[in-house]
Formats: structure tokens, sequence, C-alpha cells
């Protein structure tokens, strides 16, 4: 390993591994923040726990609701923030290349996307408008009047996961900043520096620290789940965890983004190159760490042989590289242990009996991306997440045969449907049991202001921005009961 480089948030001085009460601070221990692909310390930041916890909320607790941060202050911070992450793109994309999976062009994607969070975020200043309530529609409602509010819930703690690690916080921190809570902000402790860099931006944008701390470390999270004065939850990860966060603290809102294994249905009007390249596409972005990657495949027999010449020999064509190297398409996975993971499940399916027809092989952190047919639907490579670049194909005959396919998982966030027949295309799309349906897309296609989410094990509740504001906030009644007189 090369020596330690200390990251500081752009532009801000003096920079700390921390922000709470209000200021950036130095920890005391030291989180080194590796690069995926050479194992380099790219960074610093400190390992956070239960005193640091319990120092940014109660700071929070004491002082958000007594700040003044009115509605059109919180737009103007936000939209400003977003102005600045645009016009930082090209610092953010290093930093996000230097600690994550992605590669250079999949990092400045990334940036503007971020940007257009924070715009959507400053734009969803509308959606905290409240209504008038008709009391007059029952006798007893006579005499009164009145309306409902859209309020902050308080306080939110928000934990983002490493495979975008600079749109998910924004995704987190925006809404519920427009909504006016205070946040208490865990990043992935393999990606924080994304993280740090825009609440330093946040923070220069306007935001004031009455309202957001950043914390990083795994204690850190347990002890802001277990933290009673924390209103909601709101986090983008895995079952596993999203199952302990569930299990302890108070009853409370949780939001849930718990990722999916989304498939592909193709009918036989559709074009195969399309449906090929799509597959691909969808299946191997960063390495097919993707919430929304195309896993499972399921093409109409008639296509199914070109496809799967198609897929194999576009995924042998994959260039697998350094992430700065601007004709790298595949980067290396987030440390050598997934790697081994997405290998070892590989190799399992392939002694159950599926056919392997390229890719798999791994080196260090880096897996070649992989193409298989055959697999068995009891096997862990076809019922879980894999979370790596794998994807899985198979024929069938019988249109509801794949819808069936289709949606025997314990997940349902996207799915893609290829086909030029509306008709069919609605017939399926109303069987899928999935957060949303795309029609002649890959199921890994969003807009940041979509809702967004899934049915089944992938989540509770939706993100996406106007949807965020509104999971952000509570309604609040106020009633006038007029005098009779």
């Amino acid at each position: 390993m090369t020596s330690a480089v200390v990251y500081e948030p752009p532009g801000f001085q003096p920079a700390g591994d921390a922000y709470l009460e209000g200021r950036w601070i130095w920890g005391s221990r030291q989180l080194e923040v590796l690069d995926p692909g050479t194992g380099e310390v790219v960074g610093t930041v400190a390992e956070s726990g239960v005193p640091e916890v319990d120092r940014a909320v109660s700071y929070l607790a004491r002082e958000y609701p007594r700040a003044d941060w009115p509605l059109w202050a919180r737009r103007e911070a936000i939209t400003a923030a977003a102005g600045l992450v645009a016009a930082r793109a090209g610092e953010l994309a290093a930093v996000i290349t230097a600690e994550s999976s992605k590669t250079l062009r999949e990092a400045e994607s990334e940036v503007r996307r971020a940007a257009e969070t924070l715009r959507l975020s400053g734009e969803a200043a509308t959606a905290l408008e409240g209504r008038t309530v008709p009391f007059d529609n029952t006798a007893r409602g006579a005499g009164w009047t009145g309306w409902y509010t859209r309020e902050p819930v308080g306080i939110v703690g928000a934990i983002t996961p490493y495979n975008d690690p600079l749109n998910l916080v924004a995704h987190k921190l925006g809404p519920a900043l427009l909504a006016g809570n205070a946040v208490v902000l865990k990043p992935s402790e393999l990606t924080p520096l994304s993280a740090y860099a825009l609440v330093e931006i946040l923070m220069e944008a306007g935001v004031p620290g009455t309202h957001l701390a950043v914390l990083t470390g795994l204690e850190a999270a347990r002890a802001l789940v277990a933290d009673d004065r924390v209103d909601v939850i709101s986090f983008t990860g895995g079952r596993r965890t999203a199952d302990a966060i569930a299990r302890h603290g108070r009853a409370r809102k949780l939001l849930m983004e718990l990722g999916g294994n989304n498939p592909l249905v193709a009918c036989a009007d559709a074009d195969p190159a399309e449906v090929a390249t799509a597959i691909v596409d969808g299946a191997f972005g960063v390495a097919g760490q993707n919430c929304l990657s195309v896993q499972r495949a399921l093409i109409a027999r008639p296509l199914y042989d070109e496809i799967v010449e198609r897929v194999v020999r576009q995924a042998s064509a994959l260039r697998v590289g350094a992430k700065t190297d601007p004709k790298t398409d595949l980067g290396p996975m987030i440390t050598t242990e997934t790697a081994i993971t997405v290998t070892e499940r590989i190799a399992t399916a392939v002694a159950e009996g599926a056919v392997l027809h390229c890719g798999g092989q791994r080196q260090r952190s880096y897996v070649r991306p992989a193409v298989l047919t055959d697999v068995p639907h009891d096997s862990t490579l076809w019922r879980d997440e894999i979370f790596g670049p794998v994807v899985l194909l198979e024929p069938w005959d019988d249109l509801s045969t794949a819808i069936a396919a289709a949606n025997d998982i314990d997940t349902g966030l996207q799915a893609g449907v290829f086909t030029n027949d509306l008709d069919r295309a609605l017939h399926i799309a109303d069987r899928l049991r999935v957060g949303a349906v795309l029609i002649n897309s890959s199921p890994d296609f969003r807009i940041d202001a979509m809702p967004f989410g899934g049915f089944k094990s992938s989540g509770i509740g939706r993100e996406g921005i106007t949807a965020a504001v509104e999971s952000y906030t509570e309604s609040k009644i106020v009633a006038i009961r007029r005098s009779t007189t």
C-alpha cells in the first residue's frame, strides 16, 4: 500500500473528518478509505461511535427546532448546492472514481445526476402544500373550518451504500432538508469521501449546521439506529442489514430501498440486437453493483439462440481494467471479498447444472462479466440479488410461464419488457409485481424525479424527489370551531 493521503473537502478550510455540532472535527480513530482497484489508501475519515452519535443527535435535537430556516431559504440553499456540484464536476468525479468501483465515465454521469437530484429537490417545494379539509361533509363537522399542512418529521438517520456514493446521498439529503428536517448522515465506510464532499458543498450553499451532521463507522450506524430521538431511518442497502435495523430502536417510520433481482422479458416480436445490447448494458454497468442491474433475462424461444450468441459475444468484448482509462468498460468490485463471493456463487450454480458461456474469472477484485444459461431456479444465483457482473439467460415458450418466473422471487424492484405490441406490453406490466415496468428498455433506467422503490423485499416506501419529500413530512391539521351565536 502507499502512504495515506488525507482527504480535504474541496474548498473547505480547515477540514475535518466528521461534521457535528455545526463544525468539522478531527476524530481520534481513523478509518482508511481504499481504492478497490489498487488497494491504495486514498483518504481517511473519523471512525465514529456512540459518543459522537450522541453528541450529533443531542445538538440537532436541541438546536434545529428553534433555528430560523424557512422554506424559501431551504429551497435557495439546495438549489445553490446543485450549481456547486455541477461547477465542481471534475473534482467530484475524481473523488468517486478514487474510492469506488466506478470508471471515470460512470463517475461523471453520477455527478450530473447528483446535480439534477439537488435541483429537483429545490423545485419540490410545492410538494409541501397543504389542503383544506371539508369538515362540512359530515353533520358532526358543522361550524368547523380547517386545513392541514406538511410538517417535518424531525431527525432523519440517513444510511447510504457504496455503489452510488454521491447521488444516493443527494437523494437522502436533498428531500429531507427541503422538508425542514435535521439529518444525521452515515455513509458507507467503503466510500465516505464523496458524501463528505457533498456535505461541504451543502454547508457552503447555506445549509446551517443546526440541520446536518455526517459520521462514519459501523458502531455509529448501530448507535444511530438505536437512538430513540431519531424519528426516521432512511436506508439503502441489503435485506440482512434492513432486518437488523427493523429489530433495533423504537417503532418509527422506516424508508428502505433494498435492491432487486431484476428480470427482463423479451417477446418474439422484439429486435434481437436491441435486446442483447440492453442486456449487456444493463447487467454489467458498475461491474454489476447496481440495484437496477439486469440479472435474469427471459427470452422468447424464437429469439433465444441469437440473443445468447450476441450477449456472449458482447460480454466477452468488454474491457475490464483501470477505472481512469477511458477505454475501460468494467472496473473492480468494491472489495476482493465481494468478488470472491460472486465467483463462488457462479461456481456453485455450475456445479448444480448451469452452463457458463463466458466470464466469471477473478483477479483480485476484478471479475470478468459472466453469462450463464440453464441456471436452476432453486439456486442462490437465480433467487438472490447477486450484485456483481453476472447475467442469467433463459428461454420461454408460454408468456404466462415467463411472467410467473419473473415474479417467483422475493424481490420486486423493476423489470424491463421488450415487445412492439402495446396490448401485450400492458398485459405483462399489469401482472409483474414490481415497482416499475420499463417498456422496450432494460430495468436499468430511472429518472430521479420518479417514485422509486419496489414490492416484497425490495423495500419500504418510495424515494424519488416528490415522493421522498412527502415521506419526510407528516400532515398536521389546524381546525377552528366557529361560534354558533
